[in-house]
């Protein structure tokens, strides 16, 4: 790791002592688990952002005119 800085981050004591237990059966720190969870979410938000770009030229229908086909076809 290069750098890491320092956060205070206050959590619910039902999740910190979670995490504390899950630390001491995984030997990894709270802190390389917090890492990644954050990791994993900032990686999840990039696949998000990823799939609105792929999807930006795609036509678009008003949700209420598709609720109103809908009801005209005899589907609801």
């Amino acid at each position: 790791m290069s750098d890491p800085k320092r956060a205070t981050i206050y959590f619910e004591p039902e999740i910190h002592k979670a995490l504390r237990l899950k630390s001491a059966v995984s030997e990894r720190s709270i802190s390389e688990m917090v890492n990644d969870a954050v990791r994993y979410s900032l990686a999840e938000d990039a696949d998000d952002l990823a799939a609105f770009d792929d999807r930006a030229d795609e036509s678009t229908i008003d949700f209420e005119d598709f609720v109103k086909k809908m009801k005209r076809s005899g589907k609801l």
